[in-house]
């Protein structure tokens, strides 16, 4: 029996033995007030504690669904937080049972912060968590009206877990848009290369025709018996290839063109 049903037996006896004594109707009243007052404040002290003991719990469920050890250790504090202000409000409530797994939660939570990988640090948040939540279930016993705390308690959990569902879909929804956005980046990324590579091999076609074009008016110009000369072969397959081949290959281009261009002069001389 906690201290609260003591004092109300206490009390119940000794209105009993007023309610005999008719010159004591005045003490009567004033102590239905105090038991009254008592046990108001009594049941209040239960709901803040277990308002602190469910705040907790959240916090503890959001650490252990944590991707990263920065925001598993942040949560992991928070609900240390809610379970030291839970401590005083159970004392006063005279709830022995979720005290003692307030006491316990918050021993196994205060291990994470010196963890240092994230694997140790989710190890003990996963005991803590459990234990967090025996100390709602506890708070529930610990009611003087159980009915009406242990359908709130389950509605604020219900609501927690609805909370976090809300948060996992939009979680979700914002990695398929990351990986819808990266894909269109890197679709843009490639035809912004093919169209650089598009222009460059343009270019290169362009000053190998002025070349050609120069070189065989020189070549006319100085009465060289001359094949004329002509194109290269294009690039081939220049889809698969890379700026820096398209490159490589234009500028062995031009150098051949010269070489040719050379040997004309040279057999002109002769």
């Amino acid at each position: 029996m906690n201290n609260m049903a003591k004092f109300i037996v206490f009390g119940t006896l000794a209105i009993t033995y007023l309610c005999f004594t008719p010159s004591s109707m005045k003490n009567l009243y004033f102590l239905l007030i105090l038991i009254t007052s008592i046990s108001i404040s009594a049941q209040s002290k239960c709901d803040d504690a277990n308002y602190y003991l469910v705040s907790a719990y959240s916090h503890v469920k959001s650490s252990f669904e944590a991707n990263n050890i920065s925001h598993l250790k942040y949560y992991a504090n928070r609900s240390i937080e809610s379970l030291k202000l839970s401590k005083k409000q159970l004392t006063q409530c005279d709830c022995v049972p979720a005290l003692t797994l307030a006491d316990k939660a918050i021993f196994l939570l205060e291990k994470v912060e010196a963890e240092k990988t994230y694997e140790d640090a989710r190890f003990y948040v996963k005991q803590g968590r459990d234990i967090s939540k025996e100390s709602v279930i506890a708070i529930e016993k610990c009611s003087t009206a159980p009915t009406k705390v242990s359908t709130t308690n389950n509605q604020a959990l219900d609501d927690l877990e609805q909370e976090q569902l809300k948060l996992k879909q939009q979680q979700e929804a914002l990695k398929l848009k990351e990986a819808e956005i990266k894909t269109r980046l890197a679709a843009q990324k490639e035809k912004d290369s093919q169209h650089q590579k598009e222009t460059l091999i343009l270019n290169y076609k362009t000053a190998i025709s002025a070349n050609i074009k120069t070189y065989n008016e020189t070549l006319k110009t100085c009465d060289c018996d001359h094949t004329p000369l002509k194109t290269m072969d294009d690039l081939e397959d220049s889809a698969s290839k890379n700026i820096k081949d398209v490159k490589i290959y234009y500028i062995n281009s031009l150098k051949a063109l010269t070489l040719n261009y050379l040997s004309a002069l040279d057999l002109c001389a002769k």
